[in-house]
């Protein structure tokens, strides 16, 4: 039996991800892995610090292991330990070390990287609602999505646009 594809659906803050990965899982009727950090920042009554990075990209990837043995056919992931790359470094100016190794050491299918053409969506979670940011963060994540190996594309577009470019690129799988 063939073991599951992981599609990992990446991007800046309020680009739809959830929205996404969500929908694909529907669609499918497969398992998402949800974005830890907004579990673990609700229950923190502080700002974050750089070793509470390292404990959401653990908590990522716990949730992402124990979920792929439930998976048939796909995982779908809203977001991995890039994200806590590219916060940490915008943050603090470091990554911790397990985290490089982490990214290094996963493998993705896909990755679907969320244009920022989305209206911004107010979140108390959320930090940065100008375009102006969300660029440049897409900017960062675009060039990781280009580095890492992967298959990747960008979807863009209402919601309705970005699921079917999303399950094109997935068919071709």
């Amino acid at each position: 039996m063939q073991k599951p594809k992981r599609i990992l659906i990446l991007g800046p803050e309020s680009t739809g991800k959830s929205t996404l990965a969500e929908d694909l899982a529907k669609h499918f009727e497969e398992p998402w892995v949800p974005e830890f950090a907004r579990e673990y920042l609700e229950k923190i009554d502080r700002p974050y610090e750089f070793e509470d990075l390292l404990e959401i990209g653990k908590g990522q990837m716990r949730q992402e292991d124990m979920l792929f043995q439930s998976a048939q056919k796909f995982l779908f992931c809203d977001t991995d330990l890039r994200v806590i790359h590219i916060w940490s470094e915008y943050r603090f100016g470091k990554t911790d070390p397990w985290v490089l190794e982490e990214i290094r050491k996963r493998t993705y299918d896909l990755i679907l990287l969320t244009n920022t053409d989305l209206p911004w969506e107010p979140d108390p979670l959320r930090e940065h609602p100008e375009l102006e940011m969300r660029q440049y963060f897409f900017e960062k994540y675009l060039y990781l999505a280009q580095v890492s190996g992967f298959s990747y594309l960008i979807v863009s577009g209402h919601r309705e646009n970005r699921l079917k470019t999303a399950l094109e690129a997935i068919d071709k799988l």
